[in-house]
Formats: structure tokens, C-alpha cells, sequence
């Protein structure tokens, strides 16, 4: 079967984690993803290894779907070879320092020339202006992107979320770059930049905290729990901060994720307090409409966690759910990991790799009904650089010993 990207040739320039999420997608749909690392190979496949010797899981869960090819750009005939990649790509993707490809002579101007019709993707921390050279990692997009400002609770320090929104979030952001750039080039024929910064990323996902920035001038956010407001949108835990409140309560056995989130909309209400054997908080007028609730949310949640308490977090589940209250449990990842439904749909996908042998990962999180995708294993290092270069750039078997020889590949 056809895959959407068939055709479309990735020349994958990155390494750790923002930019190798954002060529996996592409791989997954079908792109031709050709990885160049340096000989060294890229850094993560040795960071946090579990197995010696082995590809860690941090590298082989970002590079699936991939060939491989080694290079050694700073020489002269590695930059050769680099133009020549470069001409019989549509596509290419680094995340570099900033200007460390210029530094060694592909400008935009020069990679336009060699290739007219090529999209270049960079990703970096931030985009010009006074923070364009700050180094940045995960939690420093987040911390100047919006979200630890806005995460965890009022008494306590900023939070980083665990959801890597820094750098897999960019990377998805390059992702509908480069998508949209190739459907230009359909009726233009030409190639364009596609510049993606973390923090930018990380501000999007965050814009809704914008929004409540700027109802801060006309009072307090009635919908968030907190007690006191400044001039910021502050800390509010476990609060949604939008229209219908909610918050994690507590079930049995009171264990680190034995919790279930609970929404209460306006239509739920009255399911709720029979379910929690409170009847008659559903006429009282102090309890019965939301904006009698807006006041004591705190409470409210209160009374289904002394209801939800006693039970496990699956049968708070399918009470709730019984009656259409929106709600979801407290996922651990060992429960993530072994869920029967996310691995039957293969978001969680099972993968056989030549050293490592069976392993996990997330797979696509988007299904085309008629491009499925193929979750396929990571390369090893420079495990195609003789179909390549051999067979695709035309090089000999004698070029390839030279180059090998001469530390170029």
C-alpha cells in the first residue's frame, strides 16, 4: 500500500530529541528519512543505556523507520557529498547550534543553489532577537515558554510537565512546517526555510494561559481555585482553569496514580451527588448551579473524594462513566505501557531491533485510512552507507574503503 510521503526523500541532520521526533513522523508517513550522523554517531545513542553496548532506548524510540548514513562534513570530500545528499533531497532537517551549518559553508543561499526546490527546516531554542543565542533544553523552553509559570500549585516552587513539550512539542510544530512548505512547492516549485523555535512551541501550547493573562484585567479568573490573585496567572494545580472545573480526586488504595480526574459540567451535577449518596446537593440552592459552585469548588471535589476513596480508580471509573460524566483515570506508565487497547491500536507498538532484541514505543498518533503506518525499528550507525553511497551517489566499492579510511565516513 502507498504511504502520503512516498517519494519524498528526508535528509535528517539532527540529533537528541527535537528535531529526531520530527523526522520519525515523517518516516512514519512515509518519507524516505536518510539520518546523517558524524561517525561518533549521534550522542543519544550512548546516553542512558540500559543494555551495554546497545543503542539506548533513548535513541531507538526517536529514530525508527530511519536509514543510516556516517559522515564527516567539516572535511572537504565529506562536504562534497554532503552538496551532492543535498541536490537529491526535497527535504532537509537540522538542529544545530545556531549558524553552525553556515559556519561550515552551507548557507540558505548556498543549499538553494544546489537544490532549488529543497524545504530547510532548522530547529532552535529561540527565535531572533535578544534570546537567539541562549543555549536551550527541555525544561529552559518550558520555564520561557509559559509553562512552568503556570504549573503546579499556588504554594509551591514552578513545575516542569513530564510531557516533553520543549522538544517532542517543536518537533510536531516542524512537522506541519515541512508539510505545509512541500504542498506550496507543488505549485510553485520551490523550496523555502522553515524555522521552528522551542520556546515559540512551547508558548503555543500555552496560549490559553494568554488568554486568562489578559482577563486578568477585568478581575479575578472565577474559575480557577485560587484564593488570592496579582497581576499573573498563577499556579492552580490539578485545575483545568476553562469553562468546566475539574480535578484529580483520590481513590483506593491511595497509591501514587490512584487518582481519577473528574469534570463536573452542569448536566452532571445532579448525576454526581446520587452517585456519591448526596441527593440533596442537586436542589439545594447553595450547592445546585454552577455558579453556587464557583465558591466552594474545593468542597465539591471534596465530597467525591470521600466517595471515591473507598473504591479503585476502575470502578470510580465506570460509576462515572455509567452516567456520562466526563472523567479518566491516573494512567502510571507501567499501565500505559501494558494497556491491551493502546497496544492492539498501536499507539503502543511492539519492535524487534537486531542488538536489542524487543522493545516498546509510541507509534503513530495519527491514522490515515489509507496510508497505515509501519512502525519500523531504528538504524544502526552508518548500517546503509553503502546503499547509499553506492548505490544511490554512484561511489565504488574502492571510494568507500577511501572514504572509511580516511575518517570521512
Amino acid at each position: 500500500m502507498s504511504k502520503a510521503l512516498d517519494g519524498v526523500r528526508v535528509l535528517d541532520m539532527t540529533h537528541v530529541q527535537s528535531g529526531p521526533s520530527a523526522t520519525q513522523i515523517l518516516g512514519w508517513l512515509g518519507a524516505d528519512v536518510v539520518k546523517l550522523e558524524a561517525p561518533a554517531g549521534d550522542v543519544t545513542r550512548r546516553q542512558l543505556r540500559d543494555l551495554p553496548d546497545v543503542d539506548s532506548l533513548y535513541f531507538t524510540m526517536l529514530n525508527g523507520s530511519k536509514r543510516s548514513i556516517t559522515l564527516n562534513t567539516k572535511s572537504d570530500e565529506g562536504k562534497r557529498i554532503f552538496l551532492d545528499l543535498v541536490k537529491r533531497s526535497d527535504v532537509l532537517v537540522e538542529n544545530f547550534a545556531p549558524g553552525a551549518l553556515d559556519r561550515m559553508g552551507f548557507t540558505w543561499e548556498v543549499l538553494r543553489e544546489a537544490n532549488p526546490g529543497l524545504i530547510y527546516a532548522s530547529i532552535k531554542g529561540f527565535g531572533p532577537g535578544a534570546y537567539a543565542d541562549f543555549k536551550a533544553y527541555e525544561v529552559i523552553a518550558q520555564a520561557m515558554g509559559g509553562s512552568m509559570s503556570t504549573t503546579g500549585f499556588e504554594d509551591g516552587p514552578p513545575t516542569a510537565t513530564g510531557a516533553q513539550i520543549g522538544d517532542s512539542g517543536t518537533g510536531m510544530h516542524t512537522v506541519a512546517g515541512i508539510l505545509a512548505a512541500l504542498y506550496q512547492r507543488t505549485s510553485t516549485g520551490e523550496g523555502q526555510r522553515v524555522e521552528v523555535a522551542m520556546q515559540d512551541s512551547v508558548l503555543n501550547l500555552c496560549r490559553v494561559k494568554l488568554r486568562d493573562q489578559q482577563r486578568l484585567t477585568h478581575g479575578r479568573l472565577t474559575e480557577y481555585p485560587n484564593s488570592d490573585f496579582g497581576d499573573e496567572v498563577p499556579r492552580s494545580g490539578n485545575a483545568s482553569g476553562g469553562g468546566q472545573p475539574g480535578w484529580a480526586v483520590r481513590t483506593a488504595p491511595g497509591g501514587p496514580n490512584d487518582y481519577v480526574y473528574v469534570i463536573i459540567q452542569p448536566t452532571g451535577w445532579e448525576h454526581i451527588t446520587r452517585i456519591i449518596g448526596r441527593p440533596e446537593l442537586a436542589t439545594d440552592p447553595e450547592w445546585a448551579t454552577p455558579e453556587a459552585r464557583l465558591d466552594k469548588l474545593d468542597k465539591c471535589f471534596g465530597l467525591i473524594e470521600e466517595w471515591s476513596s473507598n473504591l479503585p480508580k476502575w470502578d470510580v471509573l465506570a460509576a462515572l462513566n455509567e452516567h456520562n460524566i466526563p472523567c479518566g483515570p491516573i494512567l502510571s506508565t507501567r499501565e500505559i505501557i501494558d494497556d491491551p487497547t493502546l497496544n492492539e491500536n498501536g499507539i503502543v507498538a511492539t519492535v524487534e531491533h537486531p542488538k536489542r532484541g524487543t522493545y516498546k514505543t509510541v507509534g503513530l498518533p495519527m491514522r490515515l485510512s489509507a496510508s497505515p503506518a509501519d512502525i519500523g525499528r531504528s538504524p544502526l550507525l552508518g548500517e546503509h552507507n553503502t546503499q547509499v553511497y553506492q548505490d544511490e551517489l554512484g561511489l565504488t566499492p574502492e571510494d568507500l574503503e577511501a572514504l572509511k579510511s580516511n575518517g570521512v565516513i
